[in-house]
């Protein structure tokens, strides 16, 4: 009569091994997934932090102005705002019948279409160039809100030649954690400070494809200040970014 154990079904070797392999990996990869786990939950801790710091010396630069210009009424004297380190581009016309150098000039700005916008470090390369195109482009210098609502709203990155939307923070730490910046809120505050990866960060980021401006812009031809659209329109540039963004 067959006993017990020789009614038991007999597991080959190749399958009880295979078995095995199955559950090692299978608990590798729960030890990973719980791993990810964490680490993410550390790099939410960890950007949050950034954030709130970058919230707070906005804050006080904002303090330091309000309490200088006190002072300075105070005093009966006049506070002198400190140099802007920033411009925002944007291009208002077309090039049709203008000089070659103009056009290489608008390429080399990366201002290649009507209504692409960049950022600038303001320096003496910068504002020479802009003297010959002038007449194709208004730029200011941008508030910490038009910076943030361009980058989030109209952000797209430049990704082996391609235009890739900006929806994930490991896209900007793969190009840019070398230099510290993982996530749009690094974006923004290198952008804002034109701080010493500035030119990585404008690099990384495509040219800002804006609406063309509610209500047209009349003037196109004359120079801002004498109530045109084009040149330096300095902080006002604000509103021209708010109307075209």
């Amino acid at each position: 009569p067959a006993t017990a154990a020789s009614t038991m079904p007999l597991v080959p070797e190749l399958l009880a091994k295979k078995r095995k392999r199955d559950d090692a990996a299978a608990a590798t990869r729960a030890a990973d997934a719980l791993h990810a786990k964490k680490q993410s939950r550390a790099k939410k801790a960890k950007l949050f932090k950034r954030a709130e710091s970058f919230v707070k010396e906005y804050r006080q630069l904002e303090k330091d102005t309000v309490r200088l210009k006190r002072e300075s009424k105070r005093q009966r004297s006049f506070y002198i705002e400190p140099e802007a380190k920033l411009l925002f581009v944007v291009r208002i016309k077309g090039t049709t019948k203008v000089h070659p150098k103009t056009k290489k000039i608008l390429q080399l700005l990366r201002l290649r279409q009507i209504n692409n916008g960049v950022f600038l470090r303001v320096n003496t390369a910068s504002l020479g160039l802009l003297k010959y195109v002038e007449p194709f482009v208004a730029f200011g210098y941008p508030s910490l809100k038009s910076v943030k609502e361009l980058v989030y709203k109209r952000g797209y990155a430049k990704v082996n030649g391609r235009r890739v939307p900006l929806t994930d923070n490991k896209m900007i730490e793969d190009k840019l954690g070398k230099h510290k910046i993982i996530c749009m809120e690094d974006l923004v505050h290198e952008i804002f400070t034109v701080g010493p990866a500035f030119k990585e960060v404008t690099s990384f980021l495509w040219p800002f494809k804006l609406s063309s401006a509610s209500g047209g812009l009349a003037s196109k031809s004359q120079h801002y200040v004498e109530s045109g659209q084009a040149g330096n329109r300095q902080h006002e540039i604000n509103k021209l970014i708010a109307n075209m963004n």
